[in-house]
């Protein structure tokens, strides 16, 4: 009996067979697209311009900013509002009396907060590594903090000159948290995203871990923005979306990943963005486990899956794909199998810290 030495595709969104006779699914979307994570963090200092720059040279086909205030009321990058750990700002004594304590989320944190800088004393601030045991730390100190306009600016040129569209997939951090500050986002990332040519017609995607305000997007947008899609974030299955928290509500993360929960996440979003390991776990060793039914399930509710994060390093990689045994080894050949054990299960996008590594999964697995 002749033996299939590959995956037969049946149909966009329907199972596969693979060799070893274990159902896998086709993503649903017509290409599957490369997120540069924070740019290309692996590689550079996250959300800088050089980070941005970084991915877009090496295929990305989305950039993410996770977005913060100002005290001015200017989205800019950040993956926190806390950005002692991801700037010089401690270096400032200028700044040293604004060093506080805030509830973020129902979690205390201590350190200094965008929303206490205007974007020009932000901007005499310099970017740091986040994770310096894992990663150089030779760019620590060059780049500023940019704001969205400035990124809009930038992916417009980038996109001029590579002569391709590079979508951008910003994300609202705490947007509960911000409204309750008198700084609401979503409107004025709408207006921002209006106000520049680029982003009035390349792909956008917005996402955020909260609920309210992607369904205040949806029918702010309505069907007039068709460039613009929405993303619904999803944490551990336990934890819940803080705006659900604050209104008393009891939805979590793993309800929202049921069966019915997806099907309500389609009513106001195109896409969830799950860990990684909540499509495959990890097994009590480390290694890879078996695929769960969320891709399917929530192909079933025509939403796509753009999960998050893989790493270069063998730190964030399941077991059976490190390389020796050092934690901080940066892994290339690990990382793009187990990328390619995703794209077997049938995503349709993903966030990765290297976007070059990204770009060698889809394309070369592609070619085979």
């Amino acid at each position: 009996m002749l033996r299939l030495s590959c995956v037969l595709v049946l149909a966009a969104g329907m199972l596969l067979m693979a060799p070893d006779g274990q159902a896998k699914e086709a993503p649903i979307a017509s290409k599957v697209r490369v997120i540069g994570h924070r740019g290309a963090s692996a590689l550079r200092p996250e959300h800088t311009l050089a980070s941005y720059g970084k991915a877009i040279a090496d295929g990305a086909d989305f950039i993410e900013p996770d977005l913060v205030m100002t005290r001015d009321g200017v989205p800019v990058a950040r993956h926190e509002n806390e950005i002692g750990s991801t700037t010089d700002v401690a270096q400032h004594p200028e700044f040293a009396a604004r060093k506080t304590t805030r509830t973020i989320d129902g979690h205390a944190v201590t350190g200094w907060f965008t929303e206490d800088f205007t974007l020009d004393e932000l901007k005499t601030l310099r970017a740091r590594e986040r994770l310096p045991a894992f990663r150089s730390t030779a760019y620590d100190g060059q780049f500023q903090i940019p704001s969205l306009d400035e990124i809009i600016d930038f992916v417009a040129t980038e996109a001029a000159t590579s002569g391709r569209v590079i979508g951008i997939i910003p994300e609202i951090k705490h947007s509960t948290y911000f409204q309750q500050r008198g700084l609401p986002m979503e409107d004025r990332v709408l207006a921002m995203l209006a106000a520049h040519a680029y982003t009035r017609s390349a792909p956008v995607e917005i996402q955020s871990f909260e609920v309210a305000n992607l369904r205040y997007l949806r029918d702010k947008l309505g069907k007039t923005h068709p460039n613009i899609r929405l993303l619904q974030l999803l944490d551990d299955a336990a934890a819940q979306p803080y705006d659900v928290v604050v209104a008393g509500g009891k939805l979590t993360y793993g309800d929202m990943m049921k069966p019915a929960g997806l099907h309500d996440i389609a009513t106001y979003a195109d896409a969830i963005g799950p860990n990684i390991r909540a499509i495959i776990p990890l097994a009590a060793d480390g290694t890879l486990g078996k695929p769960t039914s969320l891709v399917h399930d929530a192909h079933a509710a025509k939403l796509e899956l753009h999960p998050y994060t893989f790493r270069p390093e063998n730190h964030f990689q399941a077991r059976n794909f490190w390389q020796g045994s050092d934690p901080k080894t940066f892994n290339e050949a690990g990382s793009i199998a187990e990328m390619r054990a995703y794209l077997d299960a049938g995503i349709d996008a993903f966030f990765t810290d290297d976007p070059a590594l990204g770009r060698r999964a889809v394309d070369g697995r592609q070619a085979l």
